[in-house]
């Protein structure tokens, strides 16, 4: 398989991650989170994957487009991976393209405006295009006998572990939900990101008092129990601060795992130990090992 490199997100450099905070602290719209890309820079195809264009019907006409990359040999589960603030699918591939050698079957979603989705990206649409990825997936005959899994990762993993947590009927088809580099506040990353940046740190206090907390996952993170939570997070990360993290873990409810490593943020999966780390928790979550105490 050819090599995948990660392309850095929209936060890794500081100017952009300050006219970010400033651009937030003057609009006070959390819909400025929101950085897409529409180019493709890669396919599977390109990576020596096999893979399907998936395409879903959201809310208010939204063509919807996902990937799904089947499994090498018999398939042990499938992860339904949500992807971070900015690009698209082509680039965050590079967080999963593994897992399929591994046996998991993949399916990747860009949410409204993202790559080859319509739309414009908002909250609470966003959350609602998750619903739908979620709904079109579970009708797949492919997913219906193996565990299914949500990997989710930073602004992915913020939103994907808010859906996990206020939709029972859809958790109910849930083995385990990985949250990599996910945030528990709105208002906090974003008065952390302007306080790293000289233009905009007078604002960090504005910032904060601007963006509401209606859609936060430290406020329902408590419900994702039973279904086993992993919580991801680089120790090296300047983007999302530990204390997110920790707050996030002193919340959520049995079973929990935290995994830290030395890393930046969204490095994650270029480690080998972490992938087998992830996959032994997916194992043990689907061999009914990891159930509150």
């Amino acid at each position: 398989m050819k090599p995948v490199f990660l392309i850095d997100i929209i936060f890794n450099s500081r100017t952009r991650l300050g006219l970010l905070a400033l651009s937030l602290c003057l609009a006070g719209c959390e819909s400025l989170f929101f950085y897409p890309m529409k180019e493709h820079v890669r396919s599977p195809a390109d990576i020596d994957l096999a893979y399907s264009d998936v395409r879903i019907a959201s809310s208010d006409g939204v063509s919807l487009h996902g990937w799904f990359l089947p499994a090498q040999g018999e398939a042990k589960g499938t992860v339904y991976f949500l992807h971070g603030n900015a690009e698209n699918i082509s680039t965050h591939i590079a967080s999963v393209y593994w897992l399929p050698e591994r046996g998991y079957q993949v399916f990747m979603l860009d949410y409204r405006g993202y790559g080859l989705s319509t739309g414009v990206p908002t909250l609470p649409e966003v959350l609602v295009d998750i619903k739908k990825g979620w709904q079109w997936l579970l009708q797949q005959p492919q997913v219906q006998q193996v565990p299914l899994y949500i990997l989710g990762q930073s602004l992915g993993a913020a939103m994907a572990g808010y859906v996990v947590a206020t939709e029972p009927e859809l958790k109910k088809s849930l083995t385990a939900v990985a949250l990599d580099a996910g945030f528990a506040s709105y208002p906090q990353v974003a008065k952390e990101a302007a306080a790293k940046h000289w233009l905009t740190w007078p604002w960090q206090w504005a910032v904060h008092s601007l963006l509401g907390d209606e859609y936060n996952l430290e406020k329902v993170i408590g419900q994702i129990p039973p279904t086993p939570l992993l919580l991801i997070h680089g120790r090296h990360d300047n983007i999302i601060s530990a204390q997110q993290i920790q707050q996030l873990y002193d919340r959520a409810g049995q079973p929990k795992q935290l995994l830290q490593y030395d890393g930046p943020h969204i490095a994650t999966f270029q480690q080998p130990v972490n992938r087998k780390y992830l996959l032994r928790f997916f194992a043990q979550a689907a061999a009914g090992e990891l159930v509150a105490p």
